[in-house]
């Protein structure tokens, strides 16, 4: 008999009626995407979305982000100031309102704010929901105000604290540990990176992050300033200091097209992929829609009409495709609108379809006046189409021949593919692992019942300065292709991935934990963000995490991860341990192995997620691309042991 015809009660008694703020901590994930390190820094992006919502409207021009020594969160603009008097409808305090009730706040408001980066309502009284504590000070007309809430609930009303001659809103929040059970730390550079893209976004304000958790060498605290004058111009330099630009600007406009602001830069240089970024209202839709379909047609119909018109094309035997026009391109597309549709609860698609002809037209025009006064610039970019075009035509004898391969085309899987017995592909994991040696230990010591092992020889290609033919001729990621068994290449993207053939769900690189190995695993990395993208973000890719060394006294013996484990279980074993420093996979034997990186219950898998689209294009252009002195300087500041070679 099942659960539910044992209790066949089922009255009005049963249906609870939550409110909003009892809603959302008992579903915090569909407000905030989760409740890990994603989520958690989605409550600072909530606040600081008001304070930008307040500088779009021309009230505020600086913001200050602290995160204070127990890891709470203060923000501060210099803005209006949340109303602090009366609600007619509710009978309270209008920052009472605001915190407390889902759904409250000015940015409904046309007359308050024309457009707003949280249009889901949620924003500061979701915050309040899912903190400890929250406490909101507003500085308006003179006066200081505050309020303070423990777990979204007001502990008193808003009362007077004095007179003052500051203004805007001071908001204070602890995370609560009961919803945000992982951790609560913050991580600096993911907060960094955040406030840096919005500064480059709108550009004037001034974006003041400090960190009182550490301390420079002088007693300060760590702090940085971010103010851009140009916006995206800027945003487009910074994103592309590892690239070598084949033109002498940054092609760049801002202008407002049937009644939508749309501000877009853009520049062409010597690299073989296409990153193309673009933003609603601040938020990042890395999923693309109707905007950045407008960019593509206006930039493709735009270059078509002048390389027909020059006579460069006229020896070309081939048809020039849209992806030969965005090879090498790098573009920031950022638009503003007041009534913004997004398809899913994760705002990352934007479904308006009068962006399309919007955008398109906005581009075409900028386009249209660059090529006509920079005639050199507009010859070097269409010799660049050309080339991509060629280089596409033997990509795709090359693509061709993976898909032959592929399962779903009914070839046969990589002869060094040792699969599973189990076919449904969401209990199926696949590990790549570096080198035939540790291939065979852990085919050993797998369970061939879901997990299988692709052994990967020595480092792949490094898709970062290889052209697109050299990558699927390339037999290692063949294999990998193979052996994922997704098909790839549209007519509308040539790179697009197809995942509904995906036979695992884990896709776990396990290499060596020395430098060789974490090497390879960002050249897998880097495969899979430039060409396996929709992976990534599906969340399908882990890395595993080998131990570095096995202490041992007697009987007795345990494994560390790292340098300071070691140091710990060698001072808690006492005098007369031995200490084994794996140098690779391979020297485990199969039993190890399974223990400490395999077996579900016990291993620890890193998932690969990409916060933010931009950043992850700049670091893996600097890391991976063909200028060295940026990738010194960030190995210089970022390496704990960094030996580098003049």
């Amino acid at each position: 008999m099942s659960e539910i015809t044992k209790n066949p009660e089922y009255s009005a008694d049963n249906i609870q009626a939550l409110e909003g703020m009892e809603h959302v901590r008992m579903r915090p994930s569909m407000y905030i995407g989760d409740v890990g390190l994603r989520g958690l820094h989605h409550l600072v992006y909530e606040v600081v979305d008001n304070s930008i919502d307040e500088a779009l409207a021309g009230h505020c021009d600086q913001i200050s982000v602290t995160i204070n020594e127990d890891n709470s969160i203060s923000t501060h603009d210099n803005g209006r100031g949340i109303p602090v008097g009366v609600h007619k409808k509710e009978g309270v305090s209008a920052l009472e309102v605001v915190m407390t009730k889902i759904g409250a706040g000015g940015k409904f408001d046309k007359d308050s704010y024309k457009v707003s980066g949280g249009l889901h309502g949620v924003g500061v009284s979701c915050v309040n929901a899912l903190s400890k504590k929250l406490k909101a000070t507003v500085y308006r007309d003179g006066v200081e105000w505050e309020q303070e809430y423990e777990r979204g609930k007001p502990l008193y009303s808003v009362r007077k604290v004095g007179n003052s001659d500051k203004r805007g809103t001071l908001v204070t929040f602890s995370p609560d540990t009961e919803i945000f059970t992982q951790t609560i730390e913050y991580n600096y550079e993911t907060l960094s990176n955040r406030m840096r893209e919005l500064s480059y976004l709108n550009k004037g304000i001034t974006i003041i992050l400090t960190d009182k958790r550490s301390k420079k060498e002088d007693g300060s605290f760590f702090n940085e300033t971010f103010h851009s004058k140009e916006g995206l111009s800027e945003f487009i330099g910074f994103l592309d200091q590892s690239r070598e630009s084949i033109i002498q600007n940054v092609i760049s406009m801002e202008s407002e097209k049937n009644g939508f602001p749309v501000e877009v830069a853009m520049v062409y240089n010597t690299s073989f992929s296409e990153n193309l970024h673009s933003y609603v209202n601040n938020i990042n839709t890395h999923e693309g829609g109707t905007h950045l379909a407008g960019f593509r047609r206006g930039l493709t119909s735009t270059l078509k009409k002048f390389a027909d018109g020059s006579g460069l094309l006229d020896k070309v035997k081939f048809e020039i495709s849209g992806d030969d026009f965005r090879e090498g391109l790098t573009a920031i597309i950022s638009v503003k609108v007041a009534e913004p549709q997004f398809e899913g609860q994760t705002k990352t698609k934007l479904g308006n379809r009068e962006l399309t002809s919007a955008v398109s037209q906005a581009v075409s025009e900028m386009l249209e006046n660059y090529l006509e006064e920079h005639p050199n610039d507009a010859k070097i970019i269409v010799q660049k189409v050309i080339l991509a075009a060629q280089a596409r035509h033997a990509a795709r004898k090359a693509r061709e021949m993976v898909q032959r391969k592929t399962v779903m085309s009914g070839g046969g899987l990589p002869g060094k593919l040792s699969d599973c017995s189990e076919q449904n592909p969401e209990l199926c994991e696949v590990f790549l692992v570096e080198g035939d040696s540790a291939g065979g230990t852990a085919k050993q010591g797998r369970d061939r019942n879901f997990q299988a092992i692709l052994p990967l020889r020595g480092k792949i290609l490094n898709v970062e300065k290889a052209m697109q033919h050299k990558v699927f001729e390339n037999e290692e990621i063949r294999n990998i292709y193979t052996a994922l068994g997704v098909t790839i290449g549209t007519e509308e993207d040539s790179k697009a991935l197809n995942l509904e053939k995906l036979r695992y769900h884990k896709v776990v690189i396990m290499c060596d934990a020395d430098v060789d190995g974490s090497h390879i695993s960002t050249l897998i990395l880097t495969f899979f963000f430039r060409y396996m993208r929709e992976l990534v973000e599906s969340g399908y890719v882990y890395i595993a995490t080998p131990p570095l060394y096995l202490v041992k006294k007697g009987a007795k013996k345990e494994y560390a991860w790292n340098d300071k484990e070691r140091d710990k279980l060698m001072e808690s074993y006492g005098k007369g341990c031995s200490v084994q420093r794996y140098k690779g996979l391979g020297e485990m034997n199969a039993d190890q192995l399974w223990d400490t990186t395999m077996n579900p219950e016990f291993r620890t898998l890193r998932q690969v997620s990409i916060d933010s689209g931009s950043e992850a294009d700049r670091i893996f252009s600097m890391l991976m691309g063909d200028e060295v002195p940026p990738r010194r300087d960030f190995i210089e500041r970022n390496a704990v042991y960094a030996n580098i070679d003049a």
